[in-house]
This record gives C-alpha cells, structure tokens and sequence, in this order.
C-alpha cells in the first residue's frame, strides 16, 4: 500500500486507507477487512481535491447552451454539433439554463453574469479558462535580452492599509503589480530591472508597455496575463437582465492565470457591526465542486453570499488569499485542497490561504487538506465571525515568516486554524503537523478545542488591548468580543507533540503586558483532560508558557503539569505529561500515520465528549474516551 505525503513523496505504507496524487487529484481506497470501516476517523484520507469523473447533462427548467473553443458566436449553442462561444453564452442565458463546455484551452476572461446558471463540461473533457494570451514578436537586443510588447498590462499599487514603513524595505514595490507570465507553464517572479533578470523572472518597463526576459522565447511557450478577472457574478444590471439572485453553480471547470481574481460573487460589504440578516444576501447558493483554481495573481475566488458550497476543489498558486469569504453565513468548504498561497511572498498583506472575513456566521471547515504554505496563514476566521465549525481537517508544513512584530506580541504566524475577534467556534477532529502553530486563538471569545492532534505544532491563545478606538483598521475590533469578554476556551482531549527538533512550548496562553493590571480573568474556562508528550527531557524546553500570572510581567513558565497545577489547581487535574518519552504512541510518525497505539500509556485519559462535539464528529459512542484526533487502534 502507499501514501503520498504533502511533499508529494511516495512512501511504502501499512494503513487501512491507501492515498494515492496524480495531477492534484486525491482517491483514497479504504482497505476491506479494516476495523475501522465501523468508525468514521479524522481526518477521512479523502477523496481530496478535483475527481475526474463523466457529467451527464443537468436536468434543466430552461436551456441547456453548449459552447466549444472553436465555436461560433453566431450559433445558438442549442445543440451539441452546433457550439457557441462562452462568451456568446454568458451573454445569453438566464435562470434555469445551463452552459456544457467542451474541453480544451479557452484563453478568455472577464465574464459576466448575473443569473443562476450550471456551468460544467462535457461529459468526462476538461475544459480550462486561461487568462492569458500567448506572447508572440519577441526580438533580441544587444544585450541578449528578448523583449516584446505588451498591450493587456495591470499595474497596481499596495492597498492603502499597507504598512509602507515597517515593510517598504522587504517587499519591492513592483511586485504590486498584477501581471503574471509564465514559461511552459511555469510561473516567473517579477523584478524591478533588465539588471535583475534570470530564467526565474521577467520585467515589465509600464511607460512602454514592454515586457523582458533572459531566455530565448523561441522555444518555449510564452503567456502573460491578458484578464483580469475569469467569471464575475455580479449583482447589478448586464446583458439586459436584472439580478436574479442565485448565484452559479460551477462543476469540474480550471480557472487559472487571471490578473486578479479567477471567480469573483459580488455582494453587500458591510463596514459596521450587523445581524447576519443584514446581509449575504444579494446572491445566495453558489457552488463550486471538482473546480481547479490556480495562479491568480491576488485571490482565488472572492464570494458573498451566503450558502456556499465549496466541495472537492483545489486552490494553489494564489498571491494574497486562495479563497476569500466575506459576510456569507451558512458556508461548508469539504474536502478541498488549499495549497502554495502567497507565491510572490508579500509581506505586511497577511496572506491565507482561505480567509472568512468581515462577520460571516456559521462557516463550516470540514475535512480539507491544508498543506504547504510559506509566508501564509492557513484558515483565517477574521473579525466578527459568528459560530464557525472547524472539524476533521488536515493541516501541514504552514509557516509565516513575516519578520516584524510588536514588542511582547506573537503575531503573525503560520496557523492552520486562526480565529480572531470572533466569538463562538468548535474546533475538533483535526491533525496539525509542523506548523508554526496548529490553533491561533486571538482576541476572541468562546472556542471549544477538543480531539486534536498536535505535531510540532504550537497551541497558541492570547489577547491584546485592541480596541475599535484609533485602530489601523477602524471598526474591525468592533465586531468581535471586547476586551474583558475574551474569555471562554475550551481545551480538552487533545493530544500534543514536540520531537526532539521542537523547542517551542506545546502550550502558550498569553495576553499583552500592558494589560496585566486590568485583566486578571483566565481565557481557558476548561483545560483538562490533555496529554503532553516531548522527547526532550522537561527541563531542556517549557511545556507551557502563561499569562496572566502573579509574576513582573505577569508571566510565567512551566516546566511540567504539575507546576501549572500549583499556581492554577483548577486546570489540567486529569492531564499527563511525558518527557524524555520514547515509548509506543503512533502507528507511523514517518509515515504520517498518527493513530494512537494501544500502548500508549496515555491513552485513554480523554473524558467523555459532549454529545454535540460527537455529533459533529460522526461519533456514534460519545462515551468512548481517547485522547487526540483518531480513536486508538484496536
């Protein structure tokens, strides 16, 4: 049997699930004869990602148009020997129709739409929307460059909350700019002058409209971005209809090589706390399944709205977030692959790989894979979200190497899951591995963290003295619990990992200095029933950093449970701690493979769970006590 590791590694591998990549799309098999076919475990192992698969034709209360690479805008595009273009088709429908594509390269973009459509292929063909145009008329200079001209150009500017001055000297202003090009499909970084220039870059002089390289186009594939935006839903008046409301519903299509965004759902964007009635609802429904989308030079896909549905997608290759979710309540993203977000390395922007923004409530994170980023978050609830749910996911190698922070802050860095300014969440059923930190609790209020696995990956509480007053980002705070109502977490059942390379505390719950004197209140109400396992001795490395504290900065180290327990008798009673520990504990920590042994001494220290965590963990016996994210082998 084999497993693919995010580093697309093949290993050999003895596990009742096999997980086999080929070309970003996951397929897992669950062997016959497991013993964990009766249990559901978390994460699932798949499928992940895109599934190629034959689309029979949608049933329809309208048209069903089929459009063609080489189709005719004149054709109606009402039968399958006679296709139209798909932008004669974006033009023409309305709710209830449907567009086929037939597969095949169509280098289009900045379509517009603003009815409730299916958009998907042709049976099993795989279409791709491409925003960029093959460059052609290169000549060679004296100096051995190759230049062309280029009339399709996207220069851009940082948004105007960038902090020139704390990154000014990290991030060149060029790379603001919004234009891609790529070589045989490979994507260049930009450069500020011909001076610059390797086989990995390429330079854009905007006053001449001309574009440079240092290897020979002759005998590559040349593209440089030609749209700026794939498919826009939009919610005003176009091609002579009225929004209808319903937002599309796109299957098995790539998006890739846009200016700026490859999809993008308009909507209300509220700049003030509100109801989640008030909002999300200028287009609702939209859905994503078996979709690619890649290389966007900002985001991904932009989306208001609420009831979205993100299923089986892979987003990759993105600048500043892969999906964006703003303002949208009722949302499930399952089974997706988020990957490789922030390529141009922008500092200061914050990047994620998927970002719910601005009071979206009842967002649901269920059973992705979040692998390999650099200079990025993972998945970021931020600022007034409501009741998100955060379960079975897999979440590796995630790394923010942003250098500036204030004095006493742990901001930013590379989180799976981030949850700021927000109130209410359950996080439960996830692996964390190598990650800067698994959970990043910030400034927010009532998070139950249960069953969970840590990896190298720190656990990460903490609140500052931000407020709405004088902030950088105005009325931001204001949406989420204040300063005294941070408080209400929830840490129990989790399982916590650090190898002998790990030297970060497992556990560091934290709060500004400047608040010591105001803010006595522990963040945690419950935090029990937790195992701690390094292969350090105790006192090579804390176990646990915590504030606030009676000490003169209002925080102290621990180097053991016990240590914690006297200062704070009310948590961790029924937590375990092992140091020095080399003993059983995971199937396969080489091969990823991290249900618990039967062994292990630690094992069934869990309590048992609330019957609604077992519910959202398709838990059938909620009084079946473990500790971490995968019930042990039998």
């Amino acid at each position: 049997m084999y497993k693919i590791d995010s580093r697309n590694n093949l290993s050999l591998c003895i596990h009742p699930i096999k997980w086999f990549v080929q070309f970003g799309v996951i397929i897992a098999f669950i062997a016959l004869g497991s013993p964990y076919n009766s249990l559901i475990a978390q994460p699932s192992g798949g499928p992940y990602g895109p599934i190629q698969q034959k689309y029979e034709l949608p049933s329809v209360t309208g048209t069903i148009y089929y459009v063609a690479v080489d189709g005719d805008a004149k054709q109606s595009g009402k039968n399958l020997s006679n296709p139209t273009t798909i932008e004669a088709a974006i033009e023409r429908v309305q709710t209830g129709d449907a567009i086929i594509l037939r597969g095949g390269v169509y280098r289009t973009g900045d379509l517009v739409l603003n009815q409730g459509v299916i958009i998907q292929p042709y049976q099993d063909e795989q279409p791709v929307l491409k925003g960029t145009f093959i460059a052609k008329d290169w000549k060679k200079q004296e100096n051995g460059l190759w230049v062309t001209k280029c009339e399709h150009l996207f220069p851009s500017k940082p948004d105007d909350w960038w902090r020139r001055h704390r990154h000014g000297s990290e991030v060149p202003q060029h790379r603001f700019n919004n234009d891609m090009v790529f070589v045989d499909g490979r994507f260049l970084q930009s450069v500020g002058w011909e001076g610059e220039l390797d086989e990995n870059s390429y330079y854009i002089n905007y006053e001449t409209k001309k574009v440079y390289l240092s290897i020979d186009p002759s005998e590559h594939l040349v593209e440089i971005s030609a749209f700026n935006i794939g498919l826009l839903r939009t919610t005003g008046e176009i091609h002579n209809k009225i929004s209808d409301g319903r937002g599309p519903i796109i299957r098995g299509i790539t998006f890739t090589q846009y200016a700026s965004r490859g999809i993008d759902v308009q909507g209300y964007y509220p700049t003030k706390l509100e109801k989640d009635s008030e909002h999300g609802k200028d287009v609702v429904g939209t859905v994503l399944e078996n979709c690619t989308i890649s290389f966007s030079a900002r985001v991904g896909g932009n989306f208001i709205g609420d009831s979205l549905i993100i299923r089986n997608c892979r987003v990759s290759d993105t600048s500043t977030e892969g999906v964006y979710i703003v303002a949208s309540s009722d949302v499930l993203l399952e089974k997706n692959i988020f990957t490789r977000n922030n390529i141009e390395y922008l500092q200061g922007y914050y990047p994620s790989a998927v970002k719910i923004f601005n009071q979206s409530y009842r967002v649901t994170c269920r059973d992705n894979l979040v692998i390999d980023l650099k200079n990025s978050i993972g998945i970021w609830y931020d600022v007034g979200n409501v009741d998100g749910l955060f379960i079975n996911n897999w979440l590796e190698n995630i790394h923010y190497d942003e250098t500036h922070r204030k004095p006493g802050d742990t901001y930013p860095s590379g989180a799976g899951f981030y949850f700021e300014i927000s109130r209410g969440a359950i996080c439960a059923g996830n692996v964390f591995i190598n990650c800067d930190t698994g959970v990043h609790l910030r400034n927010a209020a009532d998070v139950e963290v249960y069953q969970n696995t840590f990896v190298n990956s720190q656990v990460l509480i903490g609140r500052t003295e931000r407020t709405a007053q004088g902030d950088h980002f105005d009325w931001h705070p204001s949406t989420g619990p204040g300063i005294d109502e941070r408080v209400g977490h929830v840490f129990m059942n989790n399982l916590l990992y650090g190898d002998e390379n790990f030297t970060k505390p497992l556990l560091f719950v934290w709060q500004r200095e400047v608040l010591c004197d105001r803010i006595k209140t522990q963040q945690l109400k419950l935090l029990d029933n937790n195992v701690y396992v390094r292969t350090n001795d105790k006192t090579h490395d804390k176990l646990i950093l915590w504030s606030p504290a009676s000490s003169e900065n209002c925080l102290v180290e621990f180097e053991s449970l016990m240590d914690l327990r006297k200062q704070f008798p009310e948590f961790s009673k029924n937590s375990r701690d092992y140091f020095n520990y080399h003993g059983p504990l995971f199937k396969s920590i080489e091969l990823g493979n991290f249900e618990l042994l039967p062994s292990f001494p630690g094992l069934n220290l869990g309590m048992k769970i609330p019957a609604e965590i077992g519910n959202f963990l398709r838990k059938n016996d909620v009084n079946f006590k473990y500790v971490g994210a995968y019930p042990p082998i039998k």
